[in-house]
């Protein structure tokens, strides 16, 4: 242990920037901070962790009431039993094993055998596995992936989805199985592993398909652990002790799956898989597991602080044990509201008796993932922080916009067997082409941060030719709305006014309903659309013109799905989808059955 005299790094270190100007009126921004020495694969620091402290716990998983753990040295081994079996079942750096799983501890040693063997590891969304007649998602993966391997737990659901891309892989196992499976030579396994460098591919993972069908985004070490080295650099304090993460996001996404799994693997830390989600039916789990265990750090995206914001300010015993040893609260992939962020700094207060950091970061799965992170003090929900050592920010004018795009060690190379959709990524000084917009909050002091602008494709124009800020309008909207909506898609492409279609929290608006009427049969009650109307009639005394006043709304009566890829597995609503799924919803709402927002009175 250190002496309690031993000086330890603050927890955030200080920000510095250089901006230079750049062609055609664009700015680059980037951080004075170098980016340090970081190692050559996630393998490399998998065997250094199994070497110095191989019965420390890495992995945690409930199983009924009970932690169940892995220690690095016990991963270690499993790891080289897989790798051989990978090997011996035909898999290269070319075909892949494919993960079709939920987070769990046998997810993640297949996938580190798969890295250690030289093969990709490609975890898919589980909900591609989800009943369906076409499986026309994971059949798509499976054809552009090829993989050698599609591994997939004891659960009739996948094991049904499985049958439909037999023909697509080279082979199937499932996780009763995989042990019975031929291991190939230990000194091929040693060939595989002298061949690993900081260019090998580790994982194959694809993109939401938000704008097109899902794109394979191949990580390669490199971009992996010198992500990891730029958020070491920047958040010095949070890596004093080995961190301790309680974390649901899935692993097929950049943010769980990169972020914070490679975190606790890269700092020697403990890595607790947390089996909820921000639903109705799986927010109670994450609530058990936060009492149980206490994060040194918390990621969420704004769905899941928001579902936990209630629960947090009703039991003293979660708030206790989620604060206890907290350094700073984390939130990415959307805006998080301003309010959200207000009541969790409330219950830090309730708590502690001081505020908590509130940090966010910035990236994509092509910049595995984070390129830009807050290490400041932040009062704004919306800033998105400054460039990581390494990392270069482009800020290029769009029409009413400021596009961000990104250069650095942790970009991606080029897509998977993609050669146009690499050439379109890309800008002519090699900048990835984010497709999100931001600017600086204050220009004179750029280590302020960056505000998150929104996506440059989202906004549209009314038939006034006046552009329409799609993300700020609706974080500032489901605000306002809160709690009786869940989110919120913005509508008004080449018409005259903004309309909204509204995602209902059903819980909280049949309280309302109760409250004021007889037990609702439905959400869809006169009570709740007169509250709308008000809330959104004292939102547009506020309104600066038509492109914030909003005109009308419509409540859906179905939630958004994921099958159709109308909300990501993160929780982050797909705007465009919504208006093409739904385009008779879009007409019902500037048709008779939407509703007027009443005039603000002056």
């Amino acid at each position: 242990m250190e002496p309690d005299d031993v000086e330890r790094p603050p927890l955030f270190a200080e920000p510095s920037l250089e901006i230079l100007p750049d062609a055609l009126d664009a700015l680059l921004v980037r951080s004075r901070t170098a980016l340090g020495d970081y190692p050559p694969t996630l393998i490399a620091s998998l065997r250094r962790w199994a070497q110095e402290k191989p019965n420390d716990e890495f992995l945690a998983e409930r199983v009924g009431g009970t932690w169940r753990y892995r220690s690095y040295g016990e991963v270690w081994r499993r790891s080289e039993q897989l790798a051989r079996r990978i090997l011996a079942a035909g898999c290269t750096p070319e075909q892949p094993v494919m993960i079709l799983a939920p987070n769990s501890i046998a997810h993640a040693e297949i996938a580190l055998g798969a890295m250690r063997a030289g093969v990709p590891a490609c975890p898919i969304s589980v909900s591609y596995g989800a009943p369906s007649k076409e499986y026309a998602r994971l059949g798509h993966v499976a054809s552009v992936a090829t993989p050698g391997l599609l591994y997939i737990p004891d659960d009739e659901v996948l094991v049904t989805a499985a049958r439909t891309i037999q023909h697509l892989v080279k082979g199937v196992v499932t996780e009763r199985d995989l042990d019975k499976m031929p291991l190939a030579a230990p000194e091929r396994l040693a060939e595989a592993e002298a061949g690993l460098g900081p260019d090998t591919v580790a994982k194959l993972l694809f993109t939401s398909g938000s704008t097109d069908k899902p794109k394979a985004v191949p990580n390669t070490h490199r971009m992996l652990c010198s992500n990891q080295a730029a958020l070491a650099a920047v958040w010095p304090g949070l890596f004093v002790e080995p961190i301790t993460l309680v974390d649901w996001l899935p692993w097929n996404h950049t943010f769980g799956g990169n972020f914070t799994f490679n975190m606790a693997l890269t700092n020697g830390g403990t890595f607790f898989i947390d089996g909820g989600k921000p639903t109705p039916a799986h927010i109670a789990m994450t609530v058990e597991n936060l009492k149980s265990q206490s994060p040194t750090a918390y990621f969420n995206v704004p769905a899941g602080f928001d579902a936990l914001v209630p629960y947090l300010e009703s039991d003293t015993d979660l708030r206790r044990s989620l604060f206890r040893r907290l350094k700073f609260l984390f939130t990415a992939a959307a805006a998080l509201p301003q309010s959200i962020q207000d009541r969790l700094q409330d219950l830090a207060f309730q708590e502690r008796g001081e505020s908590i950091p509130m940090v966010a970061g910035w990236g994509s799965t092509e910049t595995a993932p984070c390129a830009t992170a807050v290490h400041f003090a932040n009062e704004v929900a919306a800033n998105i922080g400054v460039p990581l050592p390494g990392t270069e920010i482009r800020l290029v004018p769009d029409r009413d916009k400021l596009e961000l795009r990104v250069r650095g060690p942790n970009v991606i190379p080029g897509y998977w067997r993609d050669s146009a959709a690499t050439r379109n990524a890309f800008d002519e000084q090699g900048f990835y082409r984010m497709g999100d917009a931001g600017r600086l909050i204050d220009p004179k002091r750029p280590e302020c941060g960056i505000m998150f602008d929104g996506r440059v494709s989202e906004n549209f124009k009314l038939r006034s030719g006046t552009w329409v800020n799609v993300g700020a309008l609706r974080v500032a909207v489901v605000d306002a709305l809160r709690p009786l909506i869940q989110d919120v898609v913005v509508a008004g492409h080449d018409r005259n006014e903004i309309g909204l279609l509204l995602f209902p929290n059903i819980s909280a608006c049949r309280q309302l309903i109760l409250t004021a009427a007889e037990k609702p049969a439905s959400v869809l009650h006169p009570v709740l659309t007169e509250s709308l109307a008000n809330l959104l009639r004292e939102f547009n005394r506020a309104a600066r013109g038509a492109t914030t006043r909003i005109a009308r709304f419509l409540v859906l009566d179905t939630p958004p799905s994921v099958e159709a890829h109308e909300i990501t597995d993160k929780g982050y609503i797909n705007q465009r989808a919504v208006l093409t799924r739904r385009s008779e919803a879009v007409d019902r709402l500037y048709g008779s059955e939407g509703t007027q927002v009443p005039s603000v009175q002056q």
